[in-house]
């Protein structure tokens, strides 16, 4: 981690902001009558992923930094079942659901993985 300077150096963070650019565009395809039900839904959890890796890595101790880490991995199992669940409904095409939910389930592998070296001192 020697050679992490910014948050924006974390390869988690760099795969949180894919995540949340793909729910962007994915959400873009959904039903209008969705608009301020799943889609902004799915959206706030897929920014505040991001955005809980990068305000904690700026914490000034590694108790703030795994709990901010803890925060998103909570955010990226809203955002799964919340994929799961536009699967069920059918509002987008099931192969770019499962292309979201993947990348989800990579960032959530990630992340326990980051929070679990916060952990050990």
């Amino acid at each position: 981690m020697s050679d992490i300077k910014s948050y924006r150096d974390l390869l988690v963070w760099q795969r949180a902001m894919d995540l949340s650019q793909e729910i962007y565009a994915v959400t873009k395809i959904f039903p209008k009558s969705e608009e301020y039900r799943i889609t902004s839904q799915l959206i706030r959890a897929a920014i505040s992923i991001p955005a809980n890796i990068a305000e904690g890595h700026m914490r000034g101790t590694r108790k703030d930094y795994a709990n901010f880490i803890s925060i998103a991995r909570g955010s990226t199992a809203e955002l799964e079942t919340l994929l799961m669940l536009a699967m069920r409904s059918e509002l987008a095409a099931p192969e770019q659901l499962q292309k979201c939910l993947e990348k989800a389930e990579e960032v959530g592998r990630m992340l326990s993985a980051l929070r679990g070296k916060l952990s050990n001192p």
